[in-house]
Order: C-alpha cells, then sequence, then structure tokens
C-alpha cells in the first residue's frame, strides 16, 4: 500500500466512524421519543438528519475519489467498496429513526394508548445490532459479525408478537386502530434498522474474509 493510500484510507475509515456515531446518537434520540413519549425531540432529530444527508454524499464522493486516485487492490478495494456500503446503509437507518420519531409525534394525539411492553426492548436490540455491527467493522472481528446475525432472529420473533398484541387491542377496541396503526409502522422500522445493521455485519465479514456471504441461508434446498 502506498503512503498516500494509507493516508488516505485512515481518513476515510475516521470519518466513517464519525458519521455513524451520529446515525447512533439519533436512532436512540428516536427510540427515546418513541418509548417515552418525548415528542419534543423530533425537531433536533429531523434536523441532524439534514447533517447526516450531506455526510453520506461527502463520504460516497470520497470512496469514489479513492478508487479512481490510487485504484486499489485486494484488501484495500474491500475496504473501500465496504465503507461505500455501510455508508448508504447508515443513511437509511437514519431515515428510518426519522420515520419512528414522527411516528412518536402522531402518538403524542394518544397519550393514553397502551404501548406493547416488549417495544423498548426490541427497539434496544436493534440498536445493539448496530453497535455490535460498527464494533465489528472497527476491531475487524468476524465473532461480533456474526452476534448480529443471531441477534436479528430476536427482533423477527418480536415484532410478530408486537404485531399480534396490536391485533388484539385492536380487536378488543376498534377506536384504538389509528393509534395501534402508528405503533406497528414504528415497530415496522424498528425491525428494517435491524435488517440493515445485519447488512453492515455482512458487509464486514466480506471485508475481512472477502466471502459474499449475503443470502447464503436463504437459498432454497435441493433434493
Amino acid at each position: 500500500m502506498s503512503l498516500h493510500l494509507s493516508r488516505d484510507l485512515e481518513k476515510l475509515h475516521r470519518e466513517i466512524l464519525i458519521h455513524a456515531g451520529r446515525v447512533e446518537s439519533l436512532l436512540s434520540r428516536a427510540v427515546q421519543a418513541l418509548c417515552d413519549r418525548r415528542h419534543e425531540l423530533v425537531r433536533e432529530i429531523l434536523l441532524e438528519d439534514d447533517v447526516v444527508d450531506r455526510n453520506e454524499v461527502h463520504l460516497e464522493e470520497e470512496c469514489l475519489k479513492l478508487l479512481a486516485l490510487h485504484q486499489p487492490v485486494a484488501g484495500d478495494l474491500r475496504r473501500i467498496t465496504t465503507i461505500l456500503k455501510i455508508n448508504v446503509d447508515l443513511e437509511r437507518i437514519a431515515d428510518l429513526g426519522c420515520n419512528i420519531a414522527e411516528r412518536a409525534e402522531s402518538l403524542y394525539s394518544f397519550p393514553f394508548f397502551p404501548m406493547p411492553d416488549e417495544l423498548p426492548s426490541m427497539a434496544e436490540n436493534a440498536r445493539q445490532m448496530l453497535q455490535f455491527a460498527l464494533d465489528a467493522f472497527v476491531k475487524s472481528d468476524t465473532k461480533r459479525a456474526f452476534e448480529v446475525m443471531k441477534k436479528e432472529l430476536t427482533v423477527d420473533e418480536q415484532n410478530r408478537r408486537i404485531i399480534s398484541e396490536l391485533i388484539e387491542l385492536i380487536q378488543d377496541d376498534p377506536s384504538l386502530t389509528e393509534a395501534a396503526f402508528l405503533v406497528f409502522s414504528a415497530a415496522r422500522h424498528i425491525e428494517q434498522i435491524a435488517d440493515l445493521a445485519e447488512n453492515i455485519a455482512e458487509e464486514v465479514i466480506y471485508m475481512i474474509d472477502g466471502e459474499i456471504i449475503r443470502h447464503k441461508y436463504c437459498a432454497p434446498s435441493k433434493n
């Protein structure tokens, strides 16, 4: 690796970590707005998303610049392409965090709606998945990345139970339908965040081992 490429990669690495920290903070506040009914956080979350959007464009430009200037190969090429993909996933997570915050703001009109007990735990699990995936990236730790995938199964199961609980609430009291759909939408966004955290973990494994594991466990079995 040339000295110039090494220097530029270190700079890119620092910038993606700062970007990731901003997205983690946005997500934490969105979950707080939803689960603690703190609708006053919504505006600052939306303003922070504007910063995330600008950073996402900047990081993409920096990655493309490195590819064009240095024409990296092997591990360096995998690292840059991984950062490109993680950058996109982080921006999508921030958008979903904004969606959750907007649902929280709408739910302010339903102060007595009973939030599903499992929703905070589901949100925390999704947040931890993102944290673990980013830890795996920082430490080049495939074991940590695989932990993310295991945790995704828990989030999926929690989402199914929350949906069942919301359906029962609507059946018992149809007047709760609008609020229930807002919570359903928020839970769906949390599940999507977990999916994106899993994507990041898969991208980290590719960066480290050069193995694409995406869809590996979804292929139909052969008779």
